[in-house]
């Protein structure tokens, strides 16, 4: 059986953290060894430490790319959080059509897992500005760290059962249906969202400041500098009056942060 423990397990962790941010803490030793163990067999690997030089030697990117799918979770689904969707459509929206003169609508899906937040996202956008849609530049940016999650939500396929917590009108307008088990999210919203792979440690490259940054369920994952230092990214990429919604789950230190907190998991840059 691979070894987990010890130098190897160190090495791969603080790797992982070092390079996107994920604190796996010692704790997670079984949970790590569950979904590596595979690859290490796989690979005729004796350790973590053998993987961790495996993952170094790799240049082509995809034994990372593995790992990444393996350590991470990406559970996500329609309406997670439903009250934040709610929000964006009563609040967020009514006041961003006012507010923004040039009706270049700049809204980030960050760590847009399997496309569901994004295109749920477009969706609203779509129903709420009815007519006027056309005047206004509202595409919305999707990142994530994992190609895997960004295959699928660039094809938009799901299965019934997914889509089923959507309101039927919006099924009926937004979804195609492929047959019994599948439907497609039809082109004219996928064509509302731009995916990108991304990751949140990296230098942020944005040339404009958004007005809405979606970031939930992902900082759970972090460690208190590394979160901390990842909201000051996020309020720097904020225009004023812009929001910030994370996890229910998750929070932001009112002490240290400069937002404002609005309500649970929801904050503005003022």
């Amino acid at each position: 059986m691979p070894d987990i423990t010890g130098k190897g397990f160190r090495q791969l962790t603080e790797y992982i953290k070092n390079n996107y941010g994920i604190h796996l803490k010692d704790e997670k030793k079984t949970l790590v060894h569950g979904r590596l163990h595979q690859i290490l067999e796989s690979k005729k690997l004796n350790s973590l430490g053998e993987y961790y030089e495996y993952i170094l030697a790799d240049k082509t990117g995809e034994a990372v790319e593995t790992l990444l799918n393996k350590i991470t979770t990406n559970h996500t689904f329609f309406m997670r959080e439903a009250e934040h969707f709610y929000f964006f459509r009563d609040k967020v929206l009514p006041f961003l059509s006012s507010t923004v003169k040039s009706k270049d609508l700049r809204i980030w899906s960050a760590a847009c897992s399997s496309g569901e937040e994004s295109y749920t996202l477009a969706m609203l956008i779509d129903e709420f500005l009815d007519k006027d849609k056309p005047n206004w530049d509202a595409k919305i940016l999707a990142t994530d760290i994992s190609d895997k999650v960004l295959t699928i939500a660039r094809q938009g396929i799901y299965s019934n059962d997914r889509i089923a917590p959507l309101p039927l009108s919006w099924k009926i307008k937004y979804f195609t249906k492929i047959n019994q088990e599948n439907s497609a999210v039809i082109e004219a919203i996928k064509r509302e969202v731009i995916y990108r792979k991304f990751n949140l440690m990296d230098t942020f490259p944005f040339r404009k400041n958004f007005h809405v940054i979606f970031c939930r369920n992902v900082m759970i994952y972090f460690d208190t500098p590394t979160k901390e230092a990842l909201i000051r990214k996020f309020y720097n990429s904020l225009e004023h009056g812009g929001y910030l919604f994370v996890g229910l789950s998750e929070s932001v230190n009112r002490e240290t942060t400069q937002f404002k907190y609005i309500m649970p998991s929801v904050y503005r840059k003022e």
